[in-house]
């Protein structure tokens, strides 16, 4: 699958998933980290933020895979 000249690509690609996952995952729970400061509701929106960032990382990666195959078409 992988031919000559490619590898760069797919470790750049994977390289990309990984920091995608990592800030939206992380951005989620402090954004909820903060409401809860703010609401005293803890972990309400730390558990929500998460799965937000989980959700909208997997969107991302979704798309950006969609993109890289389109590429090798």
């Amino acid at each position: 699958m992988i031919e000559p000249g490619q590898a760069g690509a797919y470790l750049a690609l994977f390289s990309e998933i990984g920091f995608i996952i990592l800030v939206t995952t992380l951005a989620g729970a402090l954004g909820g980290h903060w409401i809860d400061g703010q609401l005293h509701t803890s972990p309400l929106f730390i558990l929500a933020g998460l799965l937000a960032g989980l959700a909208i990382g997997a969107h991302a990666v979704y798309r950006l895979i969609q993109r890289f195959l389109a590429r090798f078409d």
